[in-house]
């Protein structure tokens, strides 16, 4: 089964996304599964996991719908906010759907990431873990020793790391990053997602050896069965279009890989993680 593990749907006349303004023109439109098919299709895409991109429990609602009438949605990660004595109540209701896969945890937002940390905020995640559920973790690459002390405090988490947890790829920096990846991959249930890195290179002028580094350490760190494969559009198209986001990865992977690890990055285990029927 092959999946793209990280992509996003919006419609802009809802109010939820306020990261996306006319500064943004390329974004500021709607995306729907209507835009996306002829790529999946080129692509030979089972489906997609179609990630939150709003901190609001109105967008879930909204993309949970989405699901219902599209086949290639296979699952659905949405948003809780840990901070929100109601989180169980509004998980459980999201839960009844059978496509909700997960939920997102969104510390890039956070002006203080250190919060991450308060007794409330971890307790609250070691339920889910208790309860084995998906998590996406959404961080910074400055916002890394604040996760890997949060994913120590909590070392059942079944976790990934969304965008390789963005290191600065257009000043080429490698450290600390490298050595925090690292650290957050001794963890057994935490995953990483080979997404989101188009758009952390200069838009303009990336070039595709410029990833190869960080595409290859992630691989060693975390092995061919801990990863996934993700297009993170069209949030990508900022910088490259679906069929270069595709290239960059193809173009990185080690020459001793064969079908099983191939499968494993560009599917099956997006299948595992979010536990997809």
């Amino acid at each position: 089964m092959r999946i793209d593990a990280h992509q996003h749907y919006w419609t802009m006349s809802r109010t939820d996304y306020g990261w996306i303004t006319e500064e943004l023109p390329l974004l500021y439109r709607d995306y729907l599964p209507e835009h996306l098919e002829a790529q999946l299709k080129k692509h030979k895409m089972d489906g997609t996991i179609l990630v939150q991109a709003a901190p609001t429990l109105g967008e879930t609602e909204y993309i949970l719908t989405l699901a219902d009438r599209t086949s290639s949605i296979l699952g659905v990660v949405g948003w809780l906010d840990l901070f929100d004595p109601n989180h169980r109540e509004q998980f459980d209701r999201f839960r009844q759907h059978p496509k909700f896969a997960g939920f997102r945890i969104m510390i890039q937002d956070m002006p203080d990431a250190s919060r991450i940390l308060e007794n409330s905020f971890v307790e609250a995640l070691r339920e889910y873990a208790k309860r084995d559920v998906p998590v996406d973790l959404l961080v910074k690459s400055d916002q890394l020793d604040v996760l890997c002390e949060l994913l120590d405090a909590v070392p059942g988490l079944r976790g990934v790391i969304d965008h390789i947890g963005k290191p600065r790829i257009a000043e080429q920096a490698f450290e600390p990053w490298a050595a925090q990846i690292e650290r957050a991959s001794k963890h057994p249930k935490i995953y990483c997602k080979l997404s989101g890195m188009v758009t952390e290179a200069d838009h303009q002028t990336w070039k595709p050896e410029q990833f190869k580094p960080y595409i290859e350490h992630v691989l060693r760190v975390f092995g061919s069965e801990r990863v996934m494969f993700g297009t993170d559009w069209p949030v990508c198209l900022l910088a490259a279009s679906y069929d270069e986001v595709v290239d960059v990865l193809e173009g990185a992977l080690p020459e001793e890989w064969g079908e099983q690890e191939r499968a494993n990055l560009f599917g099956d285990n997006a299948k595992t993680f979010y536990k997809l029927k």
